[in-house]
Formats: C-alpha cells, sequence, structure tokens
C-alpha cells in the first residue's frame, strides 16, 4: 500500500491548463515545481491510502468548490513564481 496525497495528484493535472492560461509564466520543471508546492501549501492535504479512500477522495474531487478551490491555489501560486522565479532566465 502507498499514502498518497490525493490533492498532489490534482494539483500536477489541472496545472498544464493553469500554466497555459497565463501569459509570460515559466513553464520550467523549478518553477512547475515551485508551483504546485506553494499551491499544495494553500489547500488542504486529502491522503488515500485504499481503493476506498481514493474513490472517496475522487468523489469529493468532483466537487465544485473543491475545483475551485485548486484553480484558486493554481493561480495564487502561477502569480507569485511568475513575479520572482527561482532561477536565472537562462536557466530554462
Amino acid at each position: 500500500m502507498d499514502l498518497v496525497n490525493y490533492m498532489e495528484t490534482l494539483v500536477w493535472q489541472h496545472l498544464p491548463e493553469q500554466l497555459a492560461n497565463h501569459e509570460g509564466a515559466c513553464n520550467c520543471k523549478r518553477c512547475q515545481y515551485d508551483i504546485a508546492a506553494l499551491a499544495l501549501n494553500f489547500l488542504p492535504p486529502r491522503y488515500v491510502v485504499t481503493d476506498k479512500g481514493q474513490t472517496l477522495a475522487k468523489i469529493k474531487a468532483l466537487d465544485q468548490q473543491f475545483y475551485v478551490d485548486i484553480i484558486a491555489a493554481l493561480t495564487n501560486a502561477i502569480i507569485l513564481v511568475k513575479s520572482r522565479p527561482h532561477h536565472d532566465r537562462g536557466d530554462e
């Protein structure tokens, strides 16, 4: 069995689309990890262990407010990382 934060799965799932929606946002691996880390700090964890737990988390993920919270966290994180990336422009 694995212990997984299902919220992390959802953040990584929605990150590419949200990055595409923000012109000028860096898409390098370092910025993606910084964005994901910040977004996850804004969101409550949703740990799952069993298939039943994963099913419950997936059902919860369908909730509109849950989706809105993820998108809002990603948007805030993208804006923060875009304004202060942790790399030189040559590192992209």
